[in-house]
């Protein structure tokens, strides 16, 4: 079941108690977070398993969850297909039930999870736990490129671009590795992987991140998440917003930025699947407010629906009664990020 981000991991403006469990709990769970970078790190050093006759680019990160790496996968298709190219997503699934390689086709997040949901809205989607596997199958499509979501620590499958994305508000927290903080592994175990940097949003936090990529000459490029509609729709009532992913705060502060008024908010763990007694809640609290409910595409595309011989359930109801926010990325040098991928296309050829 997933778990909300440890406090410690993201400390800002806490109370004593919690800037107190930021310098404790690091410290007590150190065993075990070096047992773990050294595991993650050892798989980076592995050599792949499978390198695929298709360029594969990789859409990563060097923390657990967040960041923006599905938007960023969605506007990396958008560019390669104005570039004349066809790509295909490849995704582990995570939070669903599927077990061999599948082609996202009438699904529901209960068996490919909801990443890949939103993905295939925009290109062919094959989730696979096996990256290798997942690869031979968009070769026999007519795909002539395969965009990863995830899977930058996998060994499974060779990349021609690693591409890092950084969240320029939270970064990398406190710069420690699971458990005792987000990253996946030490940052100098996964630098020489990495081969280039985007950093989304207004904030600081990705600043000494770029620094050390252009001083290894390697891009740092920068984006911005903007609404993918007019958001004018969040002014006409108050809101109550409800999110299972990594960060809510994040989420709801977008929300905020873009005029909606709050009057509740209600953060879960990341992946998070919503019981009925949290639906009938969500439900409740909107209608007691007389306000909306607004959530993320992706714990939208997660909420369940019934078949229409059954009686409805909260989370259905749930489903009917509450809104996605749609965002997007947006590059601020999008000739940049279109002469990253034309570079990587070009070696990636001469590879083959």
């Amino acid at each position: 079941m997933p778990l909300e981000t440890p406090s410690w991991w993201y400390g800002k403006r806490a109370s004593f108690a919690k800037v107190a469990l930021a310098k404790v709990m690091p410290a007590l769970l150190s065993p075990v977070a070096a047992l773990y970078g050294r595991g993650t790190a050892s798989r980076l050093a592995q050599d792949p398993e499978y390198r695929s006759r298709l360029p594969v680019i990789c859409i990563g990160n060097f923390t657990s969850g967040g960041g923006g790496k599905t938007p960023t996968a969605i506007a990396l298709a958008g560019l390669l297909k104005s570039m004349g190219k066809t790509p295909a997503f490849l995704t582990r699934g995570y939070g669903g039930s599927a077990k061999d390689v599948v082609q996202v086709a009438g699904h529901d997040a209960s068996e490919v999870g909801d990443e890949a949901l939103l993905l295939a809205e925009t290109a062919p989607t094959f989730v696979s736990a096996d990256r290798a596997a997942g690869a031979k199958a968009i070769e026999q499509t007519g795909a002539d490129v395969i965009v990863m979501d995830d899977g930058f620590q996998n060994p499974g499958l060779a990349k021609d671009l690693s591409l890092i994305v950084v969240d320029a508000v939270s970064g990398l927290g406190n710069g420690k590795v699971i458990p005792s903080g987000p990253l996946r592994a030490p940052l100098a175990a996964q630098m020489p992987r990495a081969d280039a940097l985007l950093v989304i949003g207004e904030g600081k936090k990705g600043d000494a991140l770029i620094k050390r990529f252009e001083a290894a000459g390697k891009p740092a490029l920068r984006a911005k998440i903007t609404p993918n509609c007019d958001p004018r729709w969040l002014t006409v009532l108050p809101a109550v917003g409800f999110a299972g992913i990594a960060r809510p705060s994040k989420f709801f502060a977008t929300l905020k930025s873009n005029g909606a008024r709050l009057v509740a908010s209600y953060g879960f763990g990341d992946h998070h699947r919503f019981t009925e007694k949290e639906a009938r809640r969500l439900l409740n609290e909107a209608e007691a407010k007389k306000a909306m409910l607004v959530t993320t595409e992706k714990d939208w595309a997660r909420l369940t629906e019934d078949d229409d011989d059954e009686e409805e359930s909260a989370v259905a109801e749930l489903k009917k009664r509450s809104r996605p926010f749609p965002i997007i990325v947006n590059f601020d040098d999008e000739d940049a990020v279109k002469a990253l991928l034309e570079e990587t296309l070009e070696k990636a050829s001469s590879k083959k």
